[in-house]
């Protein structure tokens, strides 16, 4: 088989979460050991950081691997979901694995698949951690999937667990209570291994500290340690303190500032273990998007109008996305959005600026919410506009009637950014 229909192979005979939702979903790590032992558990033979959370958790991990890659570490970085091709969740060094390294596991390991019937995010983190494990890389950020306790990824020993922050996602398989889903998150704690929550919360922080004291693990809190302030902003970069250190980086969004706080306040837990230097992490920070590809976080694509792509997508990420559309004052707002089937548009829509102009479409998976169903949950809170079914109509709609000071923002769901990035770039 060639790439192609390498891939085709996967989509098509191993249930995906992406395409198919809830019928993916496997709440145990059954299959995730069983091919561990059949590789020889290969996450033994690399240091490893896990990296959990509602939101942030992706840019966290990115910061932190374009950290270890300019220090000169050999560094695997791990995520989910892809935006444009599968080898995006498997990087070395900030460039995905080759296209031969995906068709030959695949084809050597076919009938293993076969056998035990793995979910699609089981057999990639089996992927990832053979792959990183050959390339003899020296650390891999690991972020999990959607949970921590159950998650494929939860069978490591890191030098440090992340928790972001905890919000109201996958309720239905992690919880309906914010304490409810910290304690899914709160699985990825280990045993005498130290824990770094970034955002402390009411709500969560006795859950985190019970399940430290459980595991005999050290707790710390970077929010209540760090302190990263917004100093002064572009539409490419921002410069943030932190104490007496400044840093600019190429990560703009006011959110930003909790996910630098969160990875620089983990990276100090490792400055001396891993011979950090200040000036190394400051270099880095300035070219996280660059040096690891990360994309759609708050992702300035042209000017004039401004078009942004946001891959914020629930309850909390929204909120944070609606506070830094403050920045562009009395600028005029288009939104153009798209949500998948299993969000709850009731919680989302609300907290959306009646003001804006809207443009209701989908992204071209499976579980893509209709467009029209879309506009008719957003009617009920005073947001309107059209329908389109593909989010480059959208796209062109809005820039045929927006003005050159306008903003056009791109948001709703990731798999909406890939296809609104595709036809971008």
């Amino acid at each position: 088989m060639n790439y192609n229909e390498t891939l085709q192979y996967l989509f098509n005979s191993l249930p995906m979460y992406q395409r198919v939702g809830k019928a993916a979903y496997k709440a145990n790590l059954d299959n995730t050991l069983k091919m561990d032992a059949c590789f020889g558990h290969p996450h033994n033979d690399f240091k490893t950081i896990h990296v959990a959370g509602t939101n942030g958790k992706g840019t966290v991990s990115h910061i932190l691997a374009a950290v270890f890659q300019k220090h000169g570490y050999k560094t695997g970085l791990y995520t989910s979901p892809h935006l444009f091709d599968f080898r995006e969740r498997i990087k070395i060094n900030g460039e995905p694995v080759s296209q031969d390294v995906v068709i030959d596991f695949v084809a050597e390991h076919k009938t293993l698949f076969e056998k035990l019937q793995p979910s699609f995010f089981e057999m990639t983190v089996a992927m990832a951690f053979k792959v990183f494990q050959e390339e003899k890389v020296d650390i891999a950020i690991i972020e999990t999937g959607m949970g921590g306790r159950l998650d494929s990824t939860n069978i490591i020993s890191p030098m440090v667990s992340v928790i972001t922050n905890i919000g109201y996602d996958h309720t239905q398989f992690l919880g309906s209570t914010l304490e409810a889903i910290a304690g899914e998150k709160a699985g990825i704690i280990k045993p005498g291994i130290p824990v770094i929550i970034g955002e402390s919360q009411v709500e969560t922080e006795h859950v985190f500290r019970a399940k430290a004291s459980e595991t005999g693990s050290a707790i710390m809190f970077a929010d209540k340690n760090f302190n990263a302030e917004i100093i002064d902003r572009t539409p490419f970069t921002q410069t943030i303190k932190i104490g007496e250190e400044i840093y600019v980086t190429d990560l703009t969004g006011v959110y930003q500032r909790k996910n630098i706080n969160t990875a620089l306040f983990t990276l100090e837990q490792l400055k001396i273990t891993c011979k950090l230097n200040i000036e190394l992490i400051k270099s880095a920070l300035l070219t996280v998007k660059t040096s690891t590809g990360l994309r759609g976080r708050w992702d300035v694509i042209s000017e004039e109008p401004t078009v942004i792509c946001e891959t914020s997508h629930n309850e909390a990420g929204i909120r944070e996305m609606v506070q830094q559309l403050q920045f562009f004052g009395s600028r005029h707002i288009h939104i153009i959005t798209g949500m998948v089937n299993d969000k709850d548009p009731n919680a989302i829509l609300p907290l959306l600026p009646p003001a804006a102009s809207y443009y209701f479409t989908k992204a071209h998976i499976e579980r893509a919410m209709p467009e029209a169903d879309l506009k008719n949950h957003a009617q009920r809170f005073a947001l309107h506009g059209e329908t389109y079914p593909k989010v480059d109509e959208a796209i062109e709609a809005a820039k045929r009637v927006a003005e050159p000071d306008d903003v056009i923002i791109i948001t709703g769901s990731i798999f909406l950014i890939a296809d609104a990035l595709q036809y971008l770039e």
